[in-house]
């Protein structure tokens, strides 16, 4: 199969295929215990391997392609807007997997594990739904200025 696509196109291509990378492997150490998702880097690897056809050799790093791979350029990340799409990500996830699990540990604090076995599903999210949206309307007020760890007595 082939697929044309243009120089603008291409580079929006390499952005999703770094930033599908960056989700699937960022948080792996690349241990046998915890290895890459070989699948995201071999993909990865093939567009980078594109990037002179199109005239983007200056976000490939052709110093390390002897070991089969190719790794994308500081001035890729830093010329491009992945920093700002990572961060955007990272930054909006932050706030709501917060609000989240305070909001879940909040809802176990509150019912018992009879009280909420009693409930049918949709009772039980909106109830752990309200938990964390009380939390969204505090960080959206005040962010972590009223965020504290309190030692138990």
């Amino acid at each position: 199969m082939k697929i044309n696509i243009n120089k603008k196109q291409f580079l929006t291509l390499m952005k999703l295929i770094y930033l599908g990378n960056w989700m699937a492997n960022a948080h792996r150490t690349g241990s046998d215990n915890d290895p890459m998702l070989k699948e995201y880097e071999e993909m990865q690897k093939y567009i980078l391997s594109l990037a002179e056809d199109f005239g983007f050799e200056k976000y490939v790093d052709k110093k390390n392609v002897g070991d089969g791979k190719y790794y994308p350029t500081m001035g890729f990340i830093t010329e491009t807007d992945i920093e700002d799409l990572i961060d955007e990500y990272n930054n909006d996830t932050f706030w709501g997997e917060l609000a989240d699990r305070l909001g879940n540990r909040d809802f176990i604090r509150k019912y018992s594990e009879d009280d909420w076995k009693k409930m049918d599903v949709e009772e039980r999210i909106t109830k752990m739904v309200d938990e964390a949206e009380k939390y969204d309307e505090e960080f959206s007020e005040n962010g972590l200025d009223r965020l504290e760890v309190v030692e138990d007595d």
